[in-house]
């Protein structure tokens, strides 16, 4: 049983109507949108006189066809013309999402000649001199290249860099709005790893940080491992680290609201992917007692026929006691179920034969492995990956403070020990004394998260510091 879709900002539209000038045209209007499962949001007058009112009326529909929908209700009114229908979303996109603007206001000559020639040639000789000082003297100081293919964009599949390119510049706002990082999308028309490797190595000198985004499995796990071997900047990609660090922020404080420690519970995961294979290795750092990695062929374990090199790693650190079996198999007796794979994969019934009171993470978008409706029936905590449920698993919870404290550190890599001490920031802004079944994970507009994460990824990324306090 798939989720119902509900009424969201992600499928509003404007409707230009025409009114015959009656007391009761407006409302006539309103009750047709509330009856055909929209939501009125706005209702603007845009002109009148003694025959006519002209209204923009903006409502909140449930998807594409749920809006055309609303709009032919509308059209069929007696006394109401459509004149014209605005997508939001697609307006709030028009010419993009982000835009360059110069630090320096060159007002005058003086102003000139310091930012551009002839005075920036003196800044140039210094970083040739000594090229770290392009992070005190340059954008590299602040700046992240967000990185894809198209391969692997959201949950649509390989639609190519130009169709990428609207997430690459939501994420690159994400960065500036909670981290004041300045971001900008790469999106590069090859999937060939090795072209991808030389392309990113060859630009990385005007960034501080590489995010790596949308990119498929396996080949982000190559692309990740041989771009820390050649930069000297931290490479980082958020599919794989920035869920698995909310996850596990989330998973702490959903055990300290049922009761239980990381290190005595058993933890199916649904999906060994990119994001699903990050998860089970910081769970894994992280001290978790067991982990059963499922995928479509079933539970990975040792001596099974066909494993991928990835899928071996995991099936030799993962699954103490060798299990085989299905999915449904696999959840029995679990005390955590964590999906990032595909929809309706997971029943209320599979859920009631879990441990007690236990927790289910599924985080498949934009519908879920189990309905939470349902899961709710028999576990104690529920989160999705959705923004109308509650628990609300989000990378944007990471990846803005992660680069703020790494760009901070002017850090040369990431590390295990750096996504366990942000999982840990981020747990701990929620805190004992606020953690509920309903609340495990803070807002992602909460201000407090991504200070909180930047100052703990710096304290373990920072240089070592000589007597004089100076980066040795």
């Amino acid at each position: 049983m798939s989720i119902a879709k509900l009424p969201s900002a992600g499928f509003s539209i404007t409707v230009r109507l025409a009114l015959v000038a009656d007391a009761g045209a407006i409302g006539r209007v309103t009750t047709a949108v509330g009856e055909a499962g929209a939501i009125v949001t706005a209702l603007d007058v845009v002109s009148s006189d003694h025959r006519r009112v002209v209204v923009d009326l903006t409502c909140d529909a449930a998807d594409s066809t749920h809006a055309e929908q609303v709009t032919t209700v509308l059209s069929e009114l007696e006394g109401v013309k459509v004149r014209k229908v605005s997508d939001r979303t697609f307006l709030l996109h028009l010419g993009g999402k982000i835009e360059v603007t110069p630090k320096v206001s060159l007002r005058n000559r003086d102003e000139l000649s310091m930012a551009y020639t002839p005075g920036v040639a003196r800044v140039c000789q210094a970083i040739a001199e000594n090229p770290e000082d392009a992070r005190r003297l340059t954008i590299k100081r602040n700046t992240v290249a967000v990185v894809t293919d198209g391969s692997a964009v959201l949950g649509l599949g390989n639609l190519g860099p130009e169709a990428a390119l609207p997430v690459m510049e939501g994420k690159a706002a994400l960065f500036k709005k909670f981290a004041g990082v300045d971001a900008w999308p790469v999106c590069l028309d090859t999937q060939d790893t090795d072209e991808i490797v030389d392309i990113v190595t060859a630009i990385a000198p005007a960034y501080g940080g590489i995010n790596l985004e949308d990119i498929a499995a396996p080949r982000c796990f190559e692309i990740e491992a041989r771009l820390r071997e050649r930069l000297n900047i931290p490479v980082f990609h958020d599919d794989q680290h920035g869920t698995a660090i909310v996850v596990l922020a989330a998973l702490q404080n959903g055990l300290r609201v049922v009761g239980k420690q990381l290190s005595d519970v058993r933890v199916t995961v649904s999906g060994a992917g990119a994001a699903g294979t990050a998860i089970m290795n910081l769970l894994l750092k992280s001290g978790v007692g067991d982990i059963i990695a499922c995928d479509r062929p079933g539970a990975l374990h040792r001596g099974m026929p066909g494993l991928s090199p990835s899928w071996r790693k995991l099936a030799d650190c993962t699954n103490k006691d060798n299990f085989s079996g299905t999915l449904a198999e696999a959840v029995a007796g679990s005390d955590v179920f964590i999906g990032v794979s595909a929809p309706n994969i997971l029943t209320g019934a599979d859920v009631a034969t879990m441990a007690k009171d236990p927790v289910v993470f599924a985080l498949a978008n934009p519908d879920p492995e189990i309905d939470p409706r349902e899961a709710a029936e028999h576990a104690a905590i529920v989160a999705t990956g959705r923004s109308d449920q509650p628990n609300q698993i989000n990378n944007v919870l990471a990846f803005p403070g992660v680069f703020r404290g790494m760009l901070d550190a002017q850090a040369t890599n990431w590390s295990d020990e750096a996504a366990l001490a942000a999982a840990n920031a981020i747990a701990g802004v929620v805190g004992d004394d606020k953690a509920n079944p309903s609340f495990i994970v803070p807002s992602v507009f909460d201000p407090h998260v991504a200070p909180a994460v930047a100052q703990a990824v710096k304290d373990v990324l920072r240089p070592p510091q000589n007597g004089n306090g100076i980066a040795a």
